[in-house]
């Protein structure tokens, strides 16, 4: 009997395995992920990562992550964060959206290719500018 209440007391992870379990977001939401980052002195810091979950894995086991991609500046950074690292402080949902796959690694590519336009029409731009400049200094002379 006090051995049962005992076992009651004890915590075996820093981490609230139950308030993690019950976090309600999937792939498509966009969530801001407070994890500690350790300095040089021994002294630990807060510091945020916010982008689109990509994919969730393992459920609610113990080995279970999730893959957060944001964009900063100009280049996808993706991480993988286990759900029940005690290294990470918090988890807020940003934002919900729906998504028909559980896994949205195709975000990849088509993020590639909007830059890829977006270089090509700067670059077209750019040429008829050019082509511009040069009309207008020939009929100068």
């Amino acid at each position: 009997m006090a051995t049962s209440k005992l076992m009651g007391a004890i915590k075996f992870s820093p981490v609230d395995i139950e308030a993690r379990a019950k976090l309600a977001f999937q792939s498509g939401d966009t969530v801001k992920v407070w994890s500690k980052i350790l300095d040089e002195k021994g002294k630990s810091r807060l510091q945020a990562f916010e982008g689109i979950v990509l994919a969730r894995k393992h459920g609610k086991e113990a080995g279970a992550t999730f893959t957060v991609r944001r964009v900063a500046s100009g280049v996808g950074v993706e991480r993988i964060f286990p759900l029940y690292s005690p290294m990470i402080d918090k988890v807020e949902i940003t934002k919900k959206s729906r998504a028909r796959r559980s896994k949205l690694y195709y975000v990849r590519t088509k993020a590639v290719k909007d830059v890829r336009r977006k270089l090509r029409s700067a670059v077209n731009s750019a040429d008829a500018q050019d082509v511009e400049e040069e009309s207008t200094e020939k009929t100068e002379e």
